[in-house]
């Protein structure tokens, strides 16, 4: 997967839950529109999604910055 899209695995990963959890969050209204439908599933832009979890899940984002500079 290029690095610029996310599947239903790396939201998954990114966000910690089951990919059940990710189709349910994807029917919500204020989930990004997808990139693209390929044959091997839906794929949104990674910029979107983090933005996304910038507004909605923003213990995330310190969590993540944090890991990146080891405190």
């Amino acid at each position: 997967m290029p690095d610029h899209l996310y599947g239903p695995q790396e939201i998954g990963e990114r966000l910690g839950v089951s990919r059940e959890r990710v189709r349910q969050l994807t029917l919500r209204p204020d989930w990004p529109a997808p990139y693209d439908r390929l044959a091997m599933g839906t794929v949104w832009r990674k910029e979107d999604i983090e933005e996304w979890i910038g507004k909605y899940r923003p213990h995330l984002i310190e969590a993540d910055d944090d890991e990146a500079t080891g405190a």
